[in-house]
């Protein structure tokens, strides 16, 4: 068991779409500010900061936080894809739990172009050389975008096993439809019915719609982690903990497993929930709120069965019966998820730490889950890194 971290203070810029956004010196100082402002600390008051983003040059971290302070404080650029966010987090926690500090910021930002994401450097070896072999030999189509490849070969590997029908990935999106209604912060508020994401642009013929996939989006969200005696001493909000916490990478299974669910991170899933629910004393039943990473559809289906939600093989039956929504077992994604709410590389994980915080203090307004104590996070990043994060409401 690690020592208590409380997380004291967040803030998020409203993620936008490309062609609309700020630069992420003005999405990164923005999620900073309210952090602060929402914690009720200043900036000298940090003792260390980790600030996560993908598409960016060195020291981008410290670009964004000298323009809210110059007190010297030791500066972690990190980068590891779509899990940066919750990386960064990981390692603010960490570091206050180690007692290495005892106020540590933690923030991610992205500022993305429009259009399917690839590689940057073409003039070196790609991280996802054994990813594309494994996809290449397992589901073909060599002309889609990589990500495409991937998480809709592995809905399509769920299908093939358990008659998993495309119309239960187009009830997940009209959930996150729903769900992003009620949140200001999210990027595309507009209600869709399941016809409307059947009807969309079939990007892989029965297989995966242009409104299963989340699109680029900008933005940027942060997270102040402190100790105990640090917030009982400046009188800081206590009401949230974070209980359990893991990080996991690729094991050999990920290619030598031939399933597609393995190669987009559902082993390293069930291994850091595993180590979570250990640490934390808990077990998925415990759990009322989620915020998981559903870059598409299908990927929010494969990691209920990761988590631990429901049985392998019985996430559809999950979908069909509504207990990923309000009213049904669990709420997942009330933020409207990254198909709604946007998906900024750097930002997604400590955007979902956000959300979680708010629903266990009870100020998540419309969206709000009824007597929410135990919230579950799940961030995940390709090449590869999972990071998930249990969040318990502390009585203080």
């Amino acid at each position: 068991m690690k020592a208590l971290v409380h997380v004291c203070g967040v803030g998020m810029a409203p993620f936008q779409k490309p062609s609309q956004s700020p630069s992420y010196l003005a999405l990164g100082q923005h999620a900073v500010r309210e952090a602060l402002s929402d914690a009720g600390l200043d900036y000298a008051q940090l003792e260390q900061a980790f600030v996560g983003y993908v598409y960016g040059d060195s020291t981008a971290g410290q670009r964004v936080l000298y323009q809210c302070g110059m007190s010297g404080l030791p500066v972690l650029n990190v980068n590891n894809n779509c899990a940066t966010g919750s990386t960064a987090l990981y390692l603010a926690r960490q570091a206050v739990a180690c007692g290495q500090a005892d106020c540590v910021l933690a923030l991610g930002f992205e500022q993305m172009r429009p259009g399917a994401i690839g590689s940057v450097f073409t003039d070196r070896p790609t991280p996802f050389d054994r990813f594309d072999e494994v996809t290449d030999a397992l589901v073909g189509q060599p002309t889609l975008p990589l990500a495409i490849r991937y998480f809709g070969g592995a809905g399509l590997a769920h299908m093939q096993q358990y008659g998993t029908r495309l119309s239960t990935f187009a009830r997940i999106r009209a959930k996150a439809s729903r769900h992003a209604a009620r949140n200001p912060l999210a990027v595309f508020r507009k209600v869709v019915s399941v016809e409307d994401v059947l009807a969309s642009d079939a990007i892989w013929p029965g297989v995966l719609t242009r409104l299963m996939a989340c699109p680029p989006t900008c933005g940027a969200a942060a997270a102040i982690v402190c100790s105990p005696a640090f917030a009982a001493r400046h009188g800081l909000d206590r009401r949230v903990a974070i209980a359990g916490q893991a990080l996991v990478t690729d094991r050999a299974d990920t290619f030598d497993g031939r399933d597609m669910r393995k190669l987009v991170g559902i082993s390293m899933t069930r291994e850091a929930a595993r180590r979570v629910y250990e640490e934390a004393s808990i077990g998925p039943e415990d759990v009322d709120v989620v915020e998981l990473h559903d870059c598409f559809a299908q990927n929010e289906l494969i990691t209920y069965e990761g988590l631990g939600l429901c049985p392998d093989g019985g996430a559809e039956r999950m979908v069909m019966n509504d207990d990923n929504t309000y009213g049904g077992k669990y709420v997942v994604n009330p933020s409207g998820g990254l198909l709604s709410k946007g998906h900024p590389l750097g930002a997604t994980g400590l955007a979902q730490c956000f959300e979680l915080v708010h629903q266990l203090r009870g100020t998540a307004g419309d969206r709000q889950v009824d007597r929410a104590l135990v919230a579950l996070q799940h961030n995940l990043g390709l090449g590869g890194a999972c990071v998930v994060t249990a969040y318990q409401r502390m009585d203080v």
